[in-house]
């Protein structure tokens, strides 16, 4: 049998990867990809680096200054990990949708269910018990967070279904789960949201997005239509157009969200903390979009996890913030 008929079918479709128990599975371009033990599979299935993204679901309450309160922690604390659940859940069904696509990827073919490392039939069972036990753990705080956890889930299987296929759309769909996301911690410890922290928080999720799309499209070469179809859709002068749009709003907004946290402080510290939080803040939005012009943001988590001057940046809005926050 010839490379060419073992690698792939008939019909073009990448071939199934090797039986159980094979020490390497092909991927689509007729190459071998080393596969891991099932237990090992169904860990990075679940993509814990990702969970970096449920991080916001702390936004709302660190921000209304309520996370001293044990009761409040706690609750935050459950929301990420009912968050952690669904995203995790939601990966393990998405992955066994595309795993013809995702062998196509130069990256993403190593990913556990495209190179055989976990059957498809096992990775949706396990997505549909660990979304259920998201919304299990999500009850047990309260019912707004049921629901945005729910929102979720609807939200991202819609996604994985038919709103990825639909340009623009997708880019709103991935940022409206960010937004779910710090909707669902302000739920759990029923803080209310301001205007401004939710417009910040929603085009912030639309400036890393764009990002992501140039970049995948810049990553993927002329072989980017076949991992996602829409990215012919996205010219590089689009995706510019969007990162400077979104950040743009990103940082008026901010501006307006911190001089408002200011006026509304029971009492005006000496220092005007919240205003200065706008310097490392700026500063974020810039070094970000400099790692996205350099085409390095196909992966947002691995820039936040990476990128030590972004690193730095972050804790010092973090520090000045958060003495706004408890001197306020």
């Amino acid at each position: 049998m010839s490379a060419a008929s073992a690698s792939s079918t008939g019909t073009g479709v990448p071939a199934a990867p090797a039986a159980a128990g094979d020490a390497v599975a092909p991927d689509g371009n007729g190459g071998a990809v080393k596969r891991d033990p099932l237990p090992v599979g169904l860990i990075r299935l679940a993509r814990p680096k990702q969970w970096a993204k449920n991080v916001l679901v702390f936004a709302a309450p660190a921000a209304a200054g309520v996370l001293d309160n044990r009761e409040w922690a706690v609750d935050a604390l459950v929301a990420f990990v009912a968050f952690c659940l669904a995203a995790s859940g939601t990966y393990y069904i998405n992955d066994a949708r595309d795993v013809a696509a995702d062998r196509l990827h130069p990256q993403k073919r190593r990913r556990p269910v495209a190179s055989g490392s976990v059957p498809v039939p096992v990775a949706y069972v396990g997505g549909v018990i660990l979304l259920a036990a998201a919304l299990a753990v999500a009850l047990t705080v309260n019912g707004n967070l049921a629901l945005a956890v729910g929102g979720y889930i609807v939200l991202t299987t819609a996604y994985s279904s038919v709103l990825k296929q639909v340009a623009v759309v997708d880019l709103v769909a991935v940022a409206a789960g960010f937004v779910l996301r710090a909707v669902g911690g302000a739920a759990a410890t029923e803080v209310p949201i301001s205007d401004w922290f939710f417009i910040v928080t929603s085009f912030g999720a639309l400036f890393m997005i764009s990002g992501k799309r140039a970049a995948e499209a810049k990553e993927m070469g002329e072989g980017a239509t076949d991992f996602r179809a829409v990215l012919a859709t996205y010219s590089p002068t689009y995706t510019a157009y969007l990162r400077a749009v979104s950040s743009g709003a990103v940082l008026v907004a901010y501006c307006l969200w911190a001089f408002e946290k200011a006026e509304a402080a029971v009492s005006s510290p000496t220092i005007p903390w919240y205003q200065l939080s706008i310097l490392p803040f700026v500063m974020a939005v810039l070094r970000y979009a400099l790692v996205l012009d350099q085409g390095r943001g196909s992966a947002p988590e691995e820039i936040v996890l990476g990128d030590r001057p972004l690193q730095l940046i972050g804790i010092a809005w973090v520090v000045v913030f958060t003495i706004g926050v408890y001197t306020a």
